[in-house]
């Protein structure tokens, strides 16, 4: 008995087209009769030339294609369809009178996806019509998924040299040491590896860290630039560079996660740090780890005003800061990371 299945299936068929190629009249009204009110849009086409063009006009979902029609056969049709690239991988369901295993094995070689004899029962044709349609859904959605999945990494590579474009600019502009940005960026992502960080906090710590100094961009000149020892008033200024980044950070959504270095990379274990006074774990961990880094790196390279104390010498003073200036932890963690 059959049975009717319809109802099941227009809602996966919206907006589904359905290209139609037979040279009879009748044969494409007899399709059109089973696959109305099925959700598809239909489209006819009256010989091969004419069944190419509208492939490439309509870009259907799936094409049934007659196979006895004159000039140009249905397998002559298919074959041609799958050596135009922009219609190539539509899915094709041959029809034909022909019911022998030689006219099957032709149209498989043509590239046919389906083939489906005639007299065919309306109920079949709907079904195997469906699973086309999704297969070919299927297939779609996974491209798309794969070229946003492109274009997400290009667009992440386009921010994160946009980031250490900022970042050389700023030790360009602050006459450090060359390089001071990105090293201390490499030694922090060090040390929150040997913490157990997840891999998205490491990308986001390792962002604040390349862009710690942004704020100094607030910073006039006179200042930044001085070659003696900053005025109270001069101090006052200065130490609102971390405030600075957090202001121009901020509006950037996903920089927001990264602004734990920048907003903090000055706080001290103790208190009695910048700008806030946070002590303790009050400080945020990434903020905790750079401050460790960033002394170390400051201390062992030459800057304008002193020559590059020797890592005996700077280890003392991080050693004797600890407790007061950083995490006792992360003292202990950076001796072993830097060892």
């Amino acid at each position: 008995m059959d049975i009717d299945l319809s109802h099941l299936y227009k809602e996966d068929n919206m907006n589904r087209v359905v290209l139609i190629v037979d040279d009879e009249y009748a044969g494409r009204e007899t399709l059109q009769s089973i696959l109305e009110g099925e959700g598809y849009q239909l489209e006819m086409a009256e010989n091969g030339p004419q069944a190419i063009e509208k492939a490439k006009e309509f870009l259907p979902d799936v094409i049934l294609l007659d196979v006895m029609m004159p000039g140009m056969t249905g397998f002559e049709v298919c074959q041609r369809i799958r050596t135009e690239p922009e219609i190539a991988e539509i899915p094709i369901i041959m029809l034909t009178a022909l019911d022998d295993r030689e006219s099957l094995l032709t149209a498989l070689k043509a590239g046919a996806d389906d083939f489906i004899s005639k007299p065919f029962d309306r109920y079949e044709l709907r079904a195997r019509l469906l699973g086309i349609t999704r297969l070919n859904r299927y297939k779609k959605l996974t491209q798309e998924r794969a070229k946003l999945q492109v274009a997400n990494e290009q667009l992440l590579d386009a921010y994160e040299a946009t980031i250490e474009g900022w970042s050389h600019a700023m030790d360009l502009r602050d006459r450090e040491t060359e390089g001071h940005s990105r090293r201390v960026a490499e030694l922090t992502v060090n040390l929150a590896q040997a913490v157990g960080m997840s891999q998205e906090e490491i990308v986001h710590l390792r962002r604040g860290a390349l862009l710690h100094d942004l704020g100094k961009i607030g910073i006039p000149d006179s200042i930044l630039h001085k070659p003696s020892g900053l005025t109270d008033e001069e101090w006052v200024i200065m130490r609102k560079h971390p405030q600075f980044a957090h202001d121009m950070l901020y509006p950037i959504e996903y920089l927001r996660p990264a602004l734990d270095i920048p907003y903090n990379h000055h706080e001290k274990w103790d208190g009695t740090g910048y700008p806030r006074g946070s002590r303790g774990e009050e400080i945020p961990l990434a903020a905790r780890l750079f401050a460790v880094i960033d002394v170390w790196d400051a201390l062992t390279s030459n800057r304008p005003y002193r020559l590059a104390w020797s890592d005996e010498e700077a280890l003392t003073y991080i050693r004797e800061q600890s407790g007061r200036h950083f995490d006792p932890q992360v003292v202990e963690l950076f001796f072993k990371v830097i060892k």
